[in-house]
């Protein structure tokens, strides 16, 4: 019998388990550190790293053999040596350094062809990566090939093993490039060997040991200073009979001059009876003339060995690895001037469109229309909102306009979010309950039972302030718009993280909101404080659950179906904003998600006629543009601001980022002006950029990879505190109305076992009107609890509060918190409203020419249900009454509704 692993065991196998971090966390890490290290391998091997290539003075010299000081420009240290040669009388060996330069190494190689002559080119590794035919056409061509380090830096500033590794990567670029070897190499910045210190002498012996021949020069051309033809010319012509090693550049800078003076310099050298040839075959012509002095053979020098396979391969992968890096810097900075563009382009349009759209709001002649006073109903959908919905529903029902109907919408709320509406027992305000369905199916079920044919919707979490209702509803004086975007305002800016959001919505969305209007394509209106028209709404089928943007899907089909979406910078709201970034992650991450899929759902737009076809063509491009490539594109900067702090030059890179910096903060100052709001939160805006944009990157980047793996994205309830002060805000309610104690500790701890419910007649039947003396009371029924095991009773033993009668109407038991279905809802009335409920759950054919095709369709109105009046002794079956809802997994069920 095999004995089951220990708890013990168990926990520990768990708790290395939660080490671990997620598959997508590892990938996301494994992807930034394969960017990081192609970034540093290609400042390296652009020689970025400014303290390698500075030059150095000549040092002490007292160590350096005299033999050295005094002999050749070929200095032999391989096998323990300390030798030097120089190349035969008359004998030219022309060497280039700096190369291969795609513009004029070409044009030396044709030049010594032309000539018949040939030269030794000490090439950098990096450009032999880049420019591998170069090399190639070098050897081909007879020509020789040395080593000038991979980087081009000051050898002396660098430890060994960075010598050592300078050396190694040029000769596998040259191996794989090439199909060649050398044992020839010159340093950086060396000149000829009289200046040879102590610290070079170490340099030289250690490559030595490596079997390198260390080659100086003994004429510097100063083609580098281009001084003029004639000058190089004559800088490098050797005295008399001598021989010459001598120093050109085929890379660098301009080197027309160069190319000038050899097609004059090597005529001219040949007239005088010199010859031309390489390092090596110099360096063999001075071992054949000694052995014919001495008679002793000497082996000679190979000029261009074949390389070894290995490091063939080596180089192969050096050379795609530089091919990698410098894709990726050019990739960047071609989206860095793209970036720089749209920032500059998108600045430009706000600044022009919103600044016009401003002025026309502020002219004094300027109105809407005749003045809107139609009933309006607001929608609140709510789930688990218990910390902010008192306050809401209490500005909202006590706004100083005329005739406001208040729904709050209960979709499955756990923590007695409907009770504490109910507990407030305001005359304009009425509870409805369904099961959990999303945020649209809540929305769609407060459309279907609203009373008005203008609707608000809020979230519950939102305070408005009196007037907020009265100038959201006003633009509806035209009979084009058919929605109204109005004014979100963060309400809890104590926290930093609150603060940075205060900015984004002063300058993100409320300043967008004025370009999107001008350009009649308002992409979304706010779930925190927007109006619609019923006729609209039911026009394109009420709000779709087909995203997680719904506010965003169901405007973006209000704009294809012809009607004009505008802003109502007066109607203002206030919201709790997240205030930890992992809230605020779920919560961008959403939406970010949820405008894709909206834009996604909405793309054939793009060809279509119309209206439709003029919001996708303006709008949606607009949108990708700007609210996608741009924020997912800004992640640039931020890179090529450190690259460029750590490789490039600090002054210059300071410089452009406090340009955007302070085009930035323009945009924010006129922003904050347009909306009347305090300039000093903007002191925080440098410290967005260090923090809270990186987020943002990564909101969008996980977004479009979710969005691209068709990935599915559960809802995210955010924790809420309540917004400090809320209920004083929120305390103008019709005068006269008793409401409820406060509520923040709703629902109260009772005993595990308790239930609440209201005490049931002896008879067990609800008589059609209540004694003046009965009074309800708790008590604890075996069973007789509705919905089973749900605390939902008030505060208070009567209802309302001081009031010891049972509520009008149908005289529903108080504490099983349950109306009776639809049909007998509102009390006295029994026609179903204009729009019906969302899911459908009747079948009905989707038509493809409606310019919102490939959205969820509209169900044709519910019909008059003349239904007799609830019997409590009868049983009914939830699921045969229409249902304003349903259970995302579910067929239809029972709504249950209490207000007034």
């Amino acid at each position: 019998m095999t004995r089951p692993p220990s708890r013990r065991n168990r926990n520990r196998s768990r708790s290395r388990r939660r080490l671990l971090p997620p598959p997508r966390v590892l990938l996301g890490l494994l992807l930034i550190s394969l960017f990081v290290g192609v970034l540093v391998v290609q400042a390296y091997i652009n020689s970025e790293f400014t303290s390698d290539h500075l030059e150095s003075e000549v040092g002490d010299q007292a160590g350096v053999p005299a033999a050295i000081l005094n002999g050749g420009p070929i200095i032999n240290t391989t096998g323990g040596q300390e030798s030097s040669s120089r190349l035969p009388a008359r004998t030219i060996a022309l060497t280039f350094d700096d190369g291969p330069d795609p513009q004029w190494t070409p044009k030396v190689l044709d030049i010594l062809r032309e000539n018949d002559a040939r030269a030794t080119f000490f090439v950098v590794g990096s450009e032999v990566a880049r420019h591998p035919e170069l090399a190639k056409r070098i050897a081909t061509e007879g020509n020789e090939l040395g080593l000038h380090t991979f980087t081009h830096p000051n050898m002396q500033r660098l430890a060994p093993w960075r010598r050592d590794f300078e050396l190694s990567q040029t000769q596998f670029a040259i191996a794989r490039a090439a199909n060649v070897r050398t044992n020839l190499v010159r340093f950086p910045y060396s000149s000829k060997p009289q200046a040879i210190d102590e610290t070079n002498w170490k340099i030289v012996k250690e490559a030595g040991k490596d079997g390198y021949l260390v080659v100086v020069n003994d004429i510097d051309s100063e083609d580098w200073q281009r001084p003029g033809v004639a000058q190089i010319v004559k800088q490098a012509s050797p005295a008399g009979d001598a021989s010459a090693v001598i120093l050109f550049h085929d890379a660098g800078g301009d080197r027309a001059q160069t190319l000038a003076a050899l097609k004059v310099f090597i005529p001219a050298m040949k007239a005088r009876g010199y010859r031309f040839t390489t390092v090596t075959e110099g360096l063999n012509l001075s071992i054949a003339e000694q052995e014919k002095d001495q008679s002793v053979a000497l082996p000679l020098l190979p000029v261009n060995p074949v390389a070894d396979p290995a490091n063939r391969l080596r180089g192969a992968g050096l050379i795609w690895t530089v091919r990698l890096a410098d894709g990726l810097v050019w990739g960047l900075a071609g989206l860095f001037l793209v970036v720089g563009l749209l920032t500059i382009g998108r600045t430009a349009l706000l600044l022009l469109l919103a600044t016009r759209h401003a002025r026309q709001r502020r002219r004094p002649d300027w109105s809407w229309g005749p003045p809107v006073t139609e009933p309006v109903s607001v929608i609140v959908p709510a789930y688990n909102e218990k910390e902010g919905i008192e306050a809401a529903v209490r500005s909202l029902a006590g706004g100083d306009y005329p005739a406001i109907e208040v729904m709050v919408v209960d979709d499955g709320s756990t923590d007695g979010t409907a009770a504490i509406v109910e507990r407030l027992g305001l005359p304009n305000v009425r509870v409805v309950r369904v099961p959990n369905g999303g945020k649209s199916n809540a929305l769609n079920t407060g459309i279907a039972l609203a009373r008005h044919d203008l609707i608000v919707t809020v979230d519950g979490d939102t305070i408005f302030e009196p007037d907020s209702i009265r100038m959201l509803v006003q633009p509806f004086a035209s009979p084009a718009v058919g929605a109204v975007a109005g004014n979100v305002k963060v309400g809890n800016r104590q926290t930093l993280v609150a603060a940075w959001q205060h900015i984004e919505y002063v300058i993100g969305f409320n300043l967008d909101r004025r370009l999107y209007e001008v350009l009649n394509c308002m992409p979304t209106v706010p779930g925190a404080i927007g109006a619609f028209r019923r006729s609209a709404l039911a026009e394109v089928g009420g709000v779709s659950d087909e995203t997680l943007a719904e506010d965003t899907d169901v405007t973006m089909a209000l704009c294809r179906a012809g009607w004009r979406v505008v802003y109502e910078e007066r109607a203002k709201a206030w919201t709790e904003a997240p205030t930890t970034l992992e809230q605020l992650y779920r919560q961008r991450y959403r939406w970010s998600y949820g405008t894709m899929q909206a834009m996604w759902k909405h793309r054939k737009a793009l060809t279509d006629s119309g209206d439709s076809g003029r919001f996708g063509r303006v709008g949606l491009p607009f949108l990708a543009l700007f609210g996608v490539a741009l924020p997912l594109l800004a992640p640039v900067v931020d890179i090529m601001l450190v690259y460029g702090l750590v490789f490039w030059e600090l002054s210059a890179t300071v410089t452009a980022w406090g340009l955007m910096l302070a085009l930035q903060l323009f945009t924010a100052a006129v922003a904050f002006r347009f909306d009347n709001e305090s300039m000093r939160p903007l002191w925080r805006l440098p410290l967005q950029q260090f923090a809270y944009r990186q987020l943002m990157y990564l909101v969008l980047i996980q977004s479009a990879l979710t969005a691209m793996t068709g990935g599915r994205l559960r809802w995210h309830k955010l924790h809420r505190a309540g917004l400090t002060g809320a209920r004083d805000a929120s305390s103008a309610v019709p005068q006269g109305q008793d409401v409820a104690p406060a509520a923040e500790t709703w629902p109260h701890a009772e005993p595990e076992a308790s239930t609440w419910a209201h005490a049931e007649p002896a008879d067990g039947t609800w008589p059609d009107s209540e004694p003046a003396d009965s009074t309800w009371a708790h008590a604890e029924p075996a069973a007789d609890t509705w919905p089973p095991g749900r605390d939902v009773a008030p505060a208070g033993d009567m209802w309302p509060p001081g009031q010891d009668v049972a509520p009008a109407g149908d005289m529903w038991p108080r504490g099983r918190d349950v109306a009776p279905p639809v049909h007998t809802w509102p009390d006295g009335q029994n026609v179903a409203p204009a729009v019906d409920t969302w899911p459908p759950v009747l079948d009905q054919a989707a038509d493809p020419d409606h310019p919102a095709a490939g959205r969820a369709t509209a169900r044709p109105p519910v019909p008059t249900q003349n239904i007799p009046r609830y019997d409590s002794d009868h049983q009914y079956d939830p699921e045969a009454h229409p249902s304003t809802g349903s259970p995302p997994a579910g067929g239809p069920g029972p709504v249950f509704t209490r207000g007034a």
